[in-house]
């Protein structure tokens, strides 16, 4: 009797911590502290293409990897949750993004190579150069006064489309030709120690703070001492595209810009800031990426699917719970809050880990949930026999315990190969599927074994409930047992 205690005391005290952490954990972003995948919460899905370059004629896992590293540090900075990162192919990768509504922008800082040069202007092209900025400013300013759509269906007309056009041509010329003013980049992002950003003096405009390690830093003083007061400018390019000039003043040429660090200024926006800074952070790409497809799922479709997962789960619950009623009586009453138990130790595993929660993995745990359910069903079922071959009710409770045991063990096991094989082989919405249900099939275990028989012990304490009739129709017991 004191062992039951302790056990009920113990279960008692699982659940209260679990329901605990699921409240405490309550948020709209996470239900029930449950993260949400892509297609319960919305964001974006974005399938990119690593290209083969330079010496590389085919791209091998190696180099898959190194980009997937490059791109993680990248997710990381844009401040998305749960995002995930699966590889799928031999040069592909498919990233989703739950929340991030902008695929667009989300795809313009991944798929950026980010490769950050800075060059010395040549001697004797100062006049070409001012020539060339004042062009460059001058169409930076009428394109960002078409940024804005003039008609009122907020649509672009096509002559407004078409000076749009010319304008972007017009930039890349004009950025073609002042990158052929510069000397070779003599400094790049590979000794970039970290990135920032802050806001100007100024206050209407953002620039990216920069920290070299100290062999970047002394190349950094080294370029900038040899164009201190020489009219020369300072460009700074990435990937290619020049994105400030700066100049740098007399007072240098002694010693060159030191401490090893800098700053980028350009006008940046703080949208721009943020999303050169996370190019930075994140480093250069290896390879190139192509963009095969951007994706988006909206936020109501997401809540529609939670919708239609969680009818289907309590629909199926609650079918469940009136079989094992009505079948098997008292035992069945037991089994149904044994597996409420069981749906509650899961969720809490489920926040612990944590598990993002998918359309898959809401199948997993449904599916986990008819195997403990099953469990439970041979159990008593072994209950039944004994009671039918005329042993007492305790006894055939334990009976049925220890002979139902090796079937349930037997049966688990073969689900968690089962589990283990989708994980290791399969991608994506496929492993979250092989996760909850390997975690439901090692909760049920535990529920049916323990919670279940701890219950039903316990109830046999009173002994207006001792009565096998609770347990089997009294027409298929032995004659003289009531």
């Amino acid at each position: 009797m004191a062992r039951q205690q302790g056990w009920f005391a113990l279960i008692l005290a699982l659940a209260i911590a679990a329901g605990s952490l699921l409240f405490s954990w309550n948020t709209p972003e996470t239900p029930l502290g449950q993260r949400l995948g892509l297609d319960l919460r919305g964001g974006s899905q974005l399938t990119l293409q690593v290209l083969p370059a330079g010496r590389v004629k085919v791209v091998q896992k190696e180099q898959l990897d190194a980009v997937k590293e490059v791109l993680d540090r990248r997710i990381n900075g844009l401040g998305v949750a749960e995002s995930t990162l699966q590889t799928v192919g031999d040069n592909q990768l498919v990233l989703q993004l739950p929340g991030e509504q902008d695929p667009t922008r989300a795809a313009t800082v991944l798929g950026t190579t980010a490769l950050l040069e800075f060059r010395a202007q040549k001697p004797g092209t100062e006049q070409r150069m001012q020539e060339l900025l004042g062009l460059k400013r001058q169409a930076s300013a009428l394109l960002a006064r078409l940024s804005t759509p003039s008609t009122d269906n907020g649509q672009r007309s096509e002559s407004e489309q078409a000076d749009r056009a010319k304008l972007e041509g017009d930039l890349i010329r004009v950025n073609t030709d002042i990158i052929s003013l510069y000397e070779p980049a003599q400094l790049t992002g590979k000794d970039l120690v970290t990135a920032g950003r802050q806001q100007q003096q100024n206050g209407s405009s953002w620039e990216v703070t920069l920290s070299f390690n100290k062999q970047g830093g002394d190349s950094f003083a080294q370029l900038t001492q040899s164009i201190a007061g020489s009219g020369r400018l300072l460009g700074i390019v990435l990937d290619g595209r020049s994105i400030s000039e700066a100049s740098v003043g007399p007072e240098f040429k002694a010693a060159g810009i030191s401490g090893g660090s800098a700053s980028i200024t350009g006008n940046f926006s703080a949208e721009e800031a943020r999303d050169l800074e996370v190019q930075l952070r994140g480093g250069s790409l290896p390879l190139p990426v192509k963009i095969l497809e951007v994706r988006s799922v909206g936020p109501s479709l997401g809540a529609e699917n939670i919708r239609t997962s969680l009818l289907a789960a309590l629909s199926g619950l609650l079918l469940v719970a009136v079989f094992m009623v009505v079948v098997y009586r008292l035992p069945g009453a037991v089994a149904v809050v044994a597996l409420s138990l069981y749906a509650l130790f899961n969720l809490a595993v489920y926040s612990l880990i944590p598990v993002t929660l998918t359309l898959p993995g809401i199948a997993g745990f449904i599916l986990s949930v008819g195997m403990a359910v099953d469990a439970n069903v041979l159990i008593f079922e072994r209950v039944k026999e004994e009671l039918r071959s005329g042993n007492s009710l305790i006894r055939s409770i334990d009976t049925g315990f220890s002979l139902a045991f090796s079937s349930i063990l037997d049966g688990h096991v073969t689900g968690l190969i089962s589990c283990l094989a989708l994980f290791t082989l399969g991608t994506g919405l496929v492993k979250g599927f092989a996760v909850t249900l390997a975690i439901g099939l090692l909760l049920s275990l535990f529920t049916a074994l323990t919670c279940t028989r701890t219950l039903l012990r316990l109830l046999m304490t009173y002994p207006a409930l001792r009565r096998p009739t609770y347990f089997l129709p009294a027409s298929q017991l032995p004659t003289g047992v009531a």
